[in-house]
């Protein structure tokens, strides 16, 4: 029987990726996006043709309540209900510790914790009864933070804590685990080559990861290991081998 996914953040980028990568596993799959409207249409027209009604898309802004509300009911409808939630929506900026605002603190929090949380709760009752599973998109950085990004740090590594907080709390019904990646894909804003170096000086592999890397972890959490709860998956090339 082929998966029901929900995906957030899945209209570009990384998610976009995922969504590739599980749809061609056979699996059903409900987009999330907040304003990536293009995107999601063109990915969903793409994989539509290769399957008919195997993607559908859902747009909400995850820090409102009520469009948090409508995202976890269509879900729990899609296809007879989702087995597999996978949080990977994420705002993610600078905060220079001094001036961080109560509004940049709010949006980072909700982004990246609030709205995992409070998704899962409501998609719970679907969740158990399909024996399904979680898996967040976390950061290898969570732990010690990236300089210059205290709140997005602290944020992500509240969602460490979540996923293994809420693997005690949910088993044995719903599995809950993680995937830190490491450096997959450049910003979009073109970084200075000698920043690209420095940051692939400190990577075992000598490269940043492909968006696949990911999808393929995401995938064995997924499928093939139902005997794994409560564990984040560092994909990062060695990247946390340095200090």
């Amino acid at each position: 029987m082929p998966k029901n996914i929900l995906i957030t953040g899945g209209a570009k980028r990384v998610g976009a990726h995922c969504v590739r990568y599980l749809h061609a596993q056979g699996c059903n799959i409900l987009v999330h996006y907040r304003s990536s409207v293009e995107e999601a249409q063109a990915l969903a027209d793409e994989l539509n043709e290769q399957r008919a009604d195997s993607v559908r898309l859902q747009q909400a802004d995850l820090n409102n309540a009520q469009a948090l509300q409508k995202l976890a009911n269509v879900a729990q409808q899609a296809w007879g209900g989702i087995d597999v939630l996978i949080n990977n929506a994420s705002a993610f900026y600078a905060t220079d510790m001094s001036e961080v605002t109560e509004a940049q603190w709010d949006d980072l929090m909700a982004s990246n914790l609030k709205s995992p949380f409070f998704l899962l709760q409501k998609l719970l009752p679907v969740l158990q009864q399909q024996e399904g599973c979680v898996v967040n998109l976390v950061d290898i950085h969570a732990e010690r933070g990236i300089a210059g990004f205290p709140v997005y740090s602290i944020a992500k590594a509240g969602l460490v804590a979540l996923t293994k907080i809420l693997a005690k709390e949910l088993a044995p019904q719903v599995r809950v685990n993680a995937v830190a990646p490491g450096a997959i894909l450049w910003p979009d804003h073109e970084l200075p080559e000698a920043q690209k170096q420095a940051i692939l000086a400190k990577i075992a592999l000598q490269r940043i990861g492909n968006p696949e890397d990911i999808a393929k972890v995401i995938g064995f959490l997924i499928f093939d290991a139902p005997y794994v709860t409560g564990q984040v998956i560092t994909v990062d090339g060695g990247r946390t081998l340095y200090t």
